[in-house]
């Protein structure tokens, strides 16, 4: 089956499977108050992320993984919000949406064969989604991590970057 066929394919099922869960949450009433939907409704976007990392594996389309990676990762942070009642962690938490990216391309150069770059671009991102945690999450107050240190941590990841700069300068 070629790859037309087969998205195609995912897509209707997909897109059944989604009515029917609708159709279910309107026919059968106490469907809602047991799924206490106030609450858990972020793991409908964790689901939708890992519904589209199904469809790369599919339809052999390991782009779909990056997406994929960044919806669930957005999903699991609305989930701790809302079951915490922490809707400030706002402020800090978006800093992780650079290490969802670069797990999602970690993933996708994984599926297409290329673990190295994977490697080095995705976990190039993660790092940085994970330093931005860190130092917005300590300036912030919500991640005692740093403490009062967290300037270290930038002049750090800042020497880690010119360091990069120097070494491929010495490549060329």
């Amino acid at each position: 089956m070629d790859r037309r066929r087969r998205s195609s394919l995912v897509g209707g099922i997909l897109l059944i499977l989604i009515g029917a869960w609708f159709v279910a949450l309107q026919l059968v009433p106490g469907l809602k108050d047991v799924l206490n939907l106030e609450v858990t409704w972020p793991l409908f976007i964790v689901a939708i992320g890992g519904i589209l990392f199904v469809v790369a594996l599919v339809t052999a389309v390991p782009g779909l993984a990056v997406p994929a990676c960044i919806v669930a990762g957005v999903g699991a942070i609305l989930y701790y919000q809302t079951t915490a009642g922490s809707w400030q962690a706002w402020i800090y938490a978006w800093g992780l949406i650079p290490s969802f990216v670069g797990l999602g391309v970690l993933v996708a150069n994984i599926l297409d064969g290329k673990t190295g770059k994977g490697v080095r671009e995705g976990g190039a991102l993660i790092l940085i989604g994970l330093v931005l945690f860190a130092v917005l999450g300590s300036v912030f107050g919500g991640v005692g991590l740093l403490g009062q240190y967290w300037p270290l941590l930038v002049v750090g990841f800042g020497l880690l970057l010119v360091l990069q700069g120097l070494l491929r300068i010495g490549r060329s």
